[in-house]
């Protein structure tokens, strides 16, 4: 008979983690971490441990909500987001103790129609019913490294609690949460991904080498693209750019609050919309948000081509409703240079060439004109098909001016973008770069 297990304490202590990493003689490989992460959590019983079937047999049985917790181990941003997020915080412990928790380390076997997200984060949080009903998600970035400014612990107790609160209320409120599933995905697990098919299986393999057999969630995403890619087909803009994150529609949000307006950039959609500081905003497109990561959700199902989203928002003790007009091209305000999966699209579109956008004074040190394309070529890839850039003559410190006759791609990420959706895998990209005040004429195959 299956034990019944619900969340009684905290996220895993990571000072116990410490204390083990002090002890060692040697430093620990990542086989050894991954597997007494398992023992250690298992141990403690406050997470089932990669059994999301367990989970929703253990909701049906006591009617609590489940809360998943995709975590890429042993990342150590995510050790750190742990750090912060999971402590003996008395504001998050009878939370957790409310709900049926589930700790998923690995993506194999994983249902894609059910956890969609941003694939690019190694931490991501989803609160759900029995019935696979969605309430909200949480965990998100904005960046390579930082996590701070985006997610916080008060931020987590809001989160759990909004989702307390629409368990509480369910299923009179299923019309309004059925927005929170997204479409039928191309794959129904990562492992049926044409890229990823035949190399991983539906399970972890702890009985032989487990991390090599673990599905990274960032993969998932990579192996979308290709799909794409291998077809000869353009990335559709809504896989390019996943869950935007609000400050591209000009929204800072409160990491402490469900979904909270800190500033609004003049000039932006959000501005033009009416949006406020202070405003708290409930409903988007008439989803109930309980954190930033509910609105992220809500953006990535928005249209590219612009779309207007109803918002009911909280201003002064009062309700009102506002029009969040997103415009055609909306997306392309993201930035990809800090995903993982942009290393897949450098390999596509610059043969393996990490690029950065130079200063105003680096301009004019090399008499490049303000307003002109200028990307200093900070590492050239050497090795398979990172190397194309390099085997076709980059090097780097090199400044790409013109990339396909286009002098206008002012960011890496303008560069990607456009790569990958005008340019097919085969073509031969004419590219113009910047050598000692030399100018050097390459092509730069395109890849899939």
């Amino acid at each position: 008979m299956r034990r019944t297990v619900s969340c009684r304490g905290t996220l895993l202590s990571l000072a116990l983690l410490s204390a083990g990493f002090a002890m060692a003689a040697e430093p620990k490989t990542r086989e050894q971490k991954v597997r007494e992460d398992k023992a250690r959590v298992e141990a403690e019983g406050f997470w089932m441990y990669n059994d999301l079937p367990g989970a929703f047999e253990a909701a049906k049985k006591t009617g609590k909500p489940i809360l998943v917790v995709l975590r890429c181990l042993p990342c150590e941003e995510c050790v750190k987001l742990d750090d912060d997020l999971v402590d003996n915080d008395p504001a998050i412990r009878p939370l957790l103790e409310k709900f049926v928790c589930v700790r998923v380390v690995g993506t194999n076997g994983l249902d894609l129609s059910t956890f969609q997200f941003d694939t690019d984060q190694s931490f991501a949080v989803f609160m759900l019913n029995a019935d696979g009903a969605i309430y909200g998600r949480f965990g998100t970035r904005s960046h390579q490294t930082e996590w701070i400014g985006d997610v916080s612990l008060p931020g987590m107790a809001q989160a759990l609690q909004g989702a307390l609160e629409l368990h509480a209320d369910y299923p009179n409120n299923r019309a309004a949460l059925a927005g929170k599933r997204g479409p039928q995905p191309e794959a129904a697990a990562p492992e049926e991904y044409p890229a990823l098919k035949g190399q991983y299986g539906s399970t972890l393999d702890y009985s032989g080498n487990v991390v090599k057999s673990c599905i990274h969630c960032h993969q998932i995403g990579d192996a979308q693209r290709e799909l794409y890619r291998s077809r000869g087909e353009a990335i559709p803009e809504t896989v390019l750019f996943p869950a935007p994150h609000p400050r591209s529609v000009g929204l800072t949000l409160d990491p402490k609050q469900r979904a909270t307006v800190l500033d609004v950039e003049a000039g932006s959609p959000a501005a033009s919309s009416g949006f406020r500081p202070g405003d708290a905003i409930r409903t988007l497109d008439g989803q109930p948000l309980v954190s930033i990561a509910d609105l992220q959700w809500v953006l990535h199902r928005a249209a590219p081509e612009g779309a207007e989203l109803k918002a009911v928002v909280e201003r002064g003790g009062q309700s009102t409703t506002l029009t969040l007009a997103l415009p055609e091209g909306w997306r392309r305000q993201g930035d990809l240079a800090w995903r993982a999966s942009s290393w897949t699209l450098r390999r596509m579109t610059t043969g393996g060439l990490y690029l950065e956008a130079l200063s105003d004074e680096e301009r004019k040190s090399r008499r490049i004109p303000a307003g002109s394309m200028a990307l200093l070529v900070k590492h050239a890839g050497e090795y398979g098909p990172h190397a194309a850039a390099l085997n076709a003559g980059a090097r780097k410190g090199d400044v790409l001016v013109a990339f396909d006759g286009k002098s206008n791609l002012m960011t890496e990420s303008d560069l990607l973008a456009y790569g990958v959706t005008a340019r097919r895998p085969g073509d031969q990209v004419p590219v113009t770069l910047l050598r000692e005040g030399r100018r050097i004429n390459i092509r730069i195959p395109m890849q899939e």
